[in-house]
């Protein structure tokens, strides 16, 4: 039986930081990391979806949570070939990416070798000191199966070759049925990367069934988006909003614990990040499944830095 870790996506959201979770000494940068990793043993960091990550805070994340903590880093929208803000971008790349118009050009002129470069870079601190737990592909609802996506996913792992990678899709075709879901998980186990598995609401056209293949033996994700039927029209508020009730959290009991039965460890991350929902889901999700409360005591650190980007993806 594998590890099975439960945790977050973020732990810098604005709604979380005013729901009264974090205690008012512990409400900067540092603080509030190390109140979450005392309470979690892995978080997925979102903000690298919005802007390149930098290499200084890869390395006060490494200093401020304690050994075995893990940080599943989402990787940059270029990357993955979502709309993407120039002002992301450094400045000398900014004429390269105003040339690019979708996901199959970006790699004309080597604009996404020299994005995963940088981007690379900047995580190795991480990866380093044993705290990256795998960057996280999450595609667009419009990346269809079929020749062109396979072969950008091809790419992209050559580009990633040697790092943990996960990939989400958001399109419903990749796991349209019995079928499609045995050749999407061939295709992800020959490219030896973990599939993520999602629960969402199940009543819209683009609605991604709560599928479990395990593509690769050392790590399976599960992101729980909330089950809000706004997931396609609202805000991101909206979408995620959602309290997951103890009956919903327990269906996932056995799928967690027959996926931990085919993968080393399995990354368990609640996304309804709306107020304080996403902790008190993880919370309830880790009393389901019989898991222990983190223990020790928070390790020192450098000074607080400035807040960073915050969002819901």
């Amino acid at each position: 039986m594998g590890e099975i870790l439960v945790g977050t996506c973020s732990w810098t959201d604005r709604a979380l930081v005013s729901s009264g979770w974090y205690p008012a000494v512990r409400r900067d940068a540092e603080g509030r990391l190390r109140h979450y990793a005392g309470r979690f043993p892995v978080v997925e960091v979102d903000a690298t979806y919005y802007s390149m990550p930098s290499e200084r805070n890869s390395r006060l994340w490494t200093e401020r949570t304690p050994e075995g903590f893990r940080f599943d880093v989402k990787a940059f929208s270029l990357l993955t070939g979502h709309p993407t803000r120039p002002a992301a971008l450094p400045a000398e790349l900014r004429s390269a990416f105003a040339r690019h118009r979708e996901y199959a050009d970006a790699d004309d002129g080597g604009l996404l070798d020299e994005v995963w470069q940088r981007f690379s870079g900047a995580v190795e601190p991480l990866r380093k000191a044993g705290r990256l737990g795998t960057l996280l592909f999450q595609f667009p609802p419009w990346f269809a199966p079929g020749a062109r996506a396979e072969a950008f996913l091809k790419r992209c792992r050559e580009r990633t070759a040697g790092w943990p990678v996960a990939v989400e899709f958001r399109h419903p075709e990749w796991w349209r049925d019995e079928k499609r879901q045995a050749s999407t998980a061939a295709m992800l186990a020959e490219l030896g990367v973990a599939t993520v598995a999602v629960d969402m609401v199940q009543t819209l056209p683009v609605s991604i069934p709560p599928v479990t293949p395990v593509t690769d033996d050392r790590l399976a994700v599960v992101r729980f988006h909330g089950r809000n039927s706004a997931w396609g029209t609202g805000s991101k508020e909206e979408r995620f909003r959602y309290a997951y009730t103890e009956e919903e959290l327990a269906q996932w009991v056995p799928r967690l614990r027959g996926m931990a039965e085919r993968a080393e460890l399995v990354h368990v991350l609640f996304n309804n990040c709306c107020a304080d929902a996403a902790v008190r889901a993880a919370e309830s999700m880790r009393t389901l499944l019989g898991l222990p409360e983190p223990e020790g005591p928070e390790p020192e650190g450098p000074e607080p830095e400035g807040p960073g980007p915050e969002g819901w993806e």
